[in-house]
């Protein structure tokens, strides 16, 4: 069973992930892994901090050779802001180290801040914030890393655009060929694949910044190769748009997921909505007249594009702060402002690339199973030749 696990703080000494399940023999590209943190800094709207950080991987377990082991693969992603943080937040108590704090007293609204400290009874929001920042999620871009080396072996890619920032959305259907050329460019803007889109996207965020407001936006990303017959229909938990929805809607800002053209169905008559459903006798071959489904019917994959949207939510942290209330008197108060980002709608795309990557990467290993890679593409191209056989 694939697992990941994270820990780390946003101003901590380093960020760890820990991922386990991979089978033994998966060729790990270090500076694959390494282009995937690089992608997640990039966008127009980024804050300070991509400023100062550098992200690179750093694997201290289960990789020999540059292949899996099988074993738990451990990553540390070291903090570069750490050096102004060590006094303020120690490991271990010294006298005097009350002085050099940061204590948050005004909770931002929007964000752990308030929740956190009722919950674990902190008398301010440091440590919430620290755990809660969407720093973690440079953790999480690195196991996602390592589960699209995994799914490349297989044929199967996953990445993402963006198709709307504030009220400037793209209004047509990016092809494939167009949102892998984004993500090979050595400079990003705002991810989107019209540059006439992109720069009304542009002037979305050059508002926010002159009124010190943020935008939030919709990313999208799109799985190909993917086999028929990932997740199951037998139960809840084991539906695989379930779990794709779940792993987007656990990132920081994002309230809403759709899978295919859900809103569109939801307004529209079912004539129009299903994929209707065909065959090619000389390919001895089903396909489908459309994929409005999303590449997901009755919790399974069925060998189309996989397509699921993210919806985030403008940054808490603003520069024009909120009205909110003082922890120490109770009083009015504006809350308090952190070195943040404008709007993060283009790295959120690369973050969920990572989260789908997790989630299908599971489903495809409890499907074939395998502890060594070998293994699991005898079981793969066992099933494969089951398919075209039906």
């Amino acid at each position: 069973m694939l697992r990941f696990e994270t820990a780390g703080e946003s101003h901590g000494e380093t960020l760890v992930t820990i991922l386990t399940g991979l089978p033994a023999g998966v060729p790990v590209a270090l500076e694959r892994v390494n282009r995937e943190l690089w992608r997640r800094q990039q966008g127009y709207g980024r804050g300070g901090r991509m400023k100062i950080e550098s992200d690179k991987a750093h694997i201290v377990s289960g990789v020999r050779h540059g292949k899996t082991i099988g074993s738990p693969i451990a990553v540390l992603l070291q903090n570069r802001d750490w050096k102004n943080w060590t006094e303020a937040l120690p490991v271990e108590d010294a006298a005097g180290a009350e002085g050099s704090a940061k204590p948050v007293y005004r909770p931002r609204p929007g964000h752990a801040d308030l929740a956190g400290c009722i919950k674990y009874n902190f008398p301010e929001a440091r440590y919430v914030l620290e755990r809660a920042s969407a720093r973690e999620t440079t953790a999480r871009v690195a196991a996602g890393a390592l589960a699209k080396l995994f799914l490349d072996e297989f044929g199967i890619e996953i990445l993402s655009h963006v198709v709307a920032l504030g009220g400037a959305r793209l209004e047509r259907k990016a092809s494939w060929d167009e949102i892998k050329a984004l993500a090979s460019k050595d400079e990003v803007l705002l991810n989107c694949v019209d540059a006439e889109t992109e720069a009304r996207m542009k002037e979305v965020v050059d508002e926010a910044y002159r009124t010190g407001d943020t935008r939030g936006g919709v990313f999208e990303i799109v799985v190909r190769g993917a086999p028929v017959g990932l997740g199951s229909h037998i139960a809840w938990d084991t539906r695989l748009d379930g779990r794709l929805a779940q792993a987007v809607v656990s990132m920081q800002a994002v309230k809403g997921v759709e899978v295919g053209a859900a809103s569109l169905a939801a307004a529209s008559p079912g004539s129009q909505v299903q994929d209707t459903i065909h065959y090619n006798k000389p390919e001895r071959a089903f396909y489908r007249g459309s994929n409005k489904a999303g590449g997901l019917e009755g919790g399974m994959t069925n060998g189309r594009d996989i397509v699921v949207r993210g919806s985030i939510k403008p940054i808490s942290t603003l520069r024009r702060p909120l009205e909110s209330v003082d922890l120490r008197t109770r009083e009015p108060s504006a809350a308090a402002y952190e070195r943040s980002d404008v709007a993060v709608v283009p790295a959120a795309g690369v973050i969920g690339e990572a989260m789908v990557a997790l989630v299908m990467a599971s489903a495809f290993l409890e499907k074939f199973g395998g502890d060594s890679l070998d293994e699991t593409r005898r079981n793969y191209k066992g099933y494969m030749e089951q398919v075209r056989r039906f």
